[in-house]
């Protein structure tokens, strides 16, 4: 018998404490870059950093993919582009809480989707969860403009509609979640006959391609920002990008894409915690009371989950 796996959920919860640092970095990073720039440094230093590691474990499995393989690669790397694209961009228009948790409904899309294109039944206990989750992330996002004291939950301003820039940036922050559920459901198919390495190499090259033309496209430069914004596109990189992204890649290959993408509402909850830490921005007691609920339904639903 071989020696004992990591244990996928450990995995997740290391991916959810890496992932948690990308919203305060990209908006100090955004006060001397556009958000386009930042997100072609993270996905480009991350694919050049993992180049030398899949020539030496991976050119034999990657020289003998199928055309179908690449072109499901490539699809997972364009959707993982417009995941970043849209996402990062929603952090310059509307608030972090609120493009966390629109971005972190991925589990939703993926809930609705996965039963039809991957045939991944949801127990009753993983449908709980991931209500419990969704409730928690509508808390956290309601605490802006509500409070909760005493038990009660008051709002005492409503968002104005005719605000178009935060509605954009909201709206940016969604399309994010879209494009991430469809990566995740991408990913899971592929995952299951890829090795980590080669799969993100792969697609994440693809994503910095993709990301390259958009660049071209909306006539952005990639050079002449202060040396601050290439050092937080290497940390983008590596502490986001290739230790919290490839620990839910690397976690697909043996949880279902439903809890996967469940794990991802932790993220609110590592942002809030690094928030205190890093920013001295204490989360209020509404955030607080998502961010319990949001840990619940994880809960909830690793205890269902079924391993390969």
């Amino acid at each position: 018998m071989g020696a004992q796996r990591t244990p996928p959920v450990l995995m997740l919860f290391l991916g959810i404490a890496a992932v948690s640092t990308a919203s305060i970095l990209i908006r100090i990073g955004q006060q001397s870059a556009p958000s386009l720039v930042l997100a072609e440094l993270r996905m480009g230093i991350a694919a050049l950093i993992l180049a030398p590691i899949a020539y030496q474990k991976a050119r034999n499995e990657l020289c003998s993919l199928s055309r179908r393989q690449w072109l499901l690669l490539a699809l997972s790397g364009l959707l993982l582009c417009l995941h970043f694209a849209s996402w990062i961009s929603s952090i310059a228009m509307t608030s972090i809480t609120s493009s966390v948790v629109l971005v972190t409904t991925t589990p939703l899309w993926v809930a609705i989707m996965a039963p039809a294109l991957l045939k991944e039944r949801l127990s009753a206990s993983t449908i709980f969860g991931l209500v419990v989750t969704l409730l928690g992330g509508v808390l956290v996002g309601l605490s802006n403009s509500c409070g909760w004291a005493g038990g009660t939950i008051t709002c005492d301003r409503i968002i104005d509609a005719s605000n178009v820039r935060e509605m954009a940036g909201n709206g940016l922050a969604l399309a994010g979640a879209w494009f991430s559920a469809g990566y995740l459901l991408v990913g899971r198919s592929l995952r299951k006959d890829l090795s980590l390495i080669g799969y993100t190499f792969v697609v994440y090259s693809f994503a910095a391609l993709g990301l390259m033309i958009l660049l071209l496209i909306f006539k952005q430069p990639i050079i002449g920002y202060p040396r601050q914004v290439y050092l937080i596109g290497l940390a983008l990189a590596v502490v986001p990008q290739i230790i919290g992204h490839s620990s839910f890649n690397w976690a697909l290959r043996y949880l279902p894409a439903s809890f996967v993408s469940v794990a991802l509402l932790g993220e609110p909850v590592g942002a809030s915690i690094l928030a205190v830490l890093l920013l001295h921005e204490a989360p209020r007691g509404l955030e607080m009371l998502g961010g319990v609920i949001i840990l619940c339904g994880i809960y909830v639903s690793a205890r269902s989950a079924r391993w390969a």
